[in-house]
């Protein structure tokens, strides 16, 4: 039996699932709330991927994370958000 997530997880995760392609940066999950403890607990479980993005000749990074399909177990969101926009 998967011990039950904490409401913050099961929140950031599920804000995840919101976004158009299942991902979002760490500073628009931080608007929403959502501390990097629980960010970093999340990754740290396989329920999200993170990885930085350089942008820009500025070499600005954004840390940007994405829910993984055991996150989306967890949070008994099944549908992948790809097969809702295959044609």
């Amino acid at each position: 039996m998967q011990r039950p997530i904490p409401p913050d997880q099961r929140r950031a995760l599920r804000l995840l699932t919101l976004s158009d392609d299942d991902r979002m940066t760490e500073g628009l999950l931080a608007l929403h709330g959502i501390p990097v403890e629980t960010l970093a607990d999340i990754v740290k479980a396989g329920l999200a991927t993170a990885h930085v993005e350089r942008l820009g000749r500025q070499k600005v990074e954004r840390t940007v994370l994405e829910i993984t399909d055991a996150g989306r177990e967890a949070i008994g969101n099944s549908v992948k958000r790809a097969a809702l926009t295959d044609r």
